[in-house]
């Protein structure tokens, strides 16, 4: 049975576990979710998650939602991702936690208010401190990626994934590749793997389908 991800194609979120499934090697579709029209908030989803948000993996009777959670599930069936001691599995576990609080949160946030939200709602005191509290975070980032190929051990993992989950993404939102290096060098390594697809060739929806 083909595993099911609902997702769109602009959640930096739904792409971490997308990019885990499509570089996985497991049979998996995408279900658009069409968010930005509510799609989320109604009866029917909420009855697939509870939580109204993207991406929810279901695979036979198993329905997950979050990200960092369908990315371990994943690790689960294919051994992939996960590290390949139990000293690497708990520091891609450390750099998925750190993600999910400090980056993806602020890099998910900026990016909404920059660009999703209607320009007359957009408040540039709020924008300037959430781009302030990214670019603190992408330092980190940058710096942990000095000398190295990937965050943890000898090859891609889930740290990778859950890192990267936003910074594919070409609208504006306080991030520069080219302001660090290492992040630049880093999401060239993630690109040039076999398989790889930016999040909206990966995954259903697009700005432009709302132009």
């Amino acid at each position: 049975m083909t595993t099911k991800l609902y997702c769109f194609g602009e959640s930096g979120n739904s792409y971490k576990a997308a990019l885990a499934l499509e570089l996985s090697g497991l049979d998996w579709e995408a279900v658009w979710v069409d968010f930005f029209s509510g799609a989320a908030r109604s009866p029917e989803y909420r009855a697939l998650n509870v939580m109204g948000e993207a991406p929810v993996l279901v695979d036979g009777d198993l329905t997950l939602s979050q990200s960092g959670v369908i990315q371990m599930y994943i690790t689960e069936k294919t051994g992939k991702f996960g590290g390949t001691t139990p000293e690497e599995a708990r520091e891609v576990m450390r750099w998925m936690f750190w993600d999910n609080h400090k980056m993806s949160s602020q890099a998910g946030m900026t990016r909404f208010l920059m660009n999703f939200l209607p320009e007359k709602h957009r408040n540039a005191d709020v924008i300037a401190f959430n781009v302030g509290r990214l670019q603190a975070a992408l330092k980190v980032l940058d710096q942990a990626l000095e000398g190295k190929d990937w965050l943890v051990g000898d090859g891609i993992t889930n740290a990778d994934l859950s890192c990267c989950g936003y910074l594919f993404y070409p609208e504006p939102f306080g991030f520069e590749r080219e302001a660090y290096p290492n992040i630049d060098r880093w999401l060239g390594n993630i690109s040039a793997l076999p398989g790889w697809k930016h999040p909206y060739d990966l995954m259903p929806g697009n700005p432009s389908d709302r132009a």
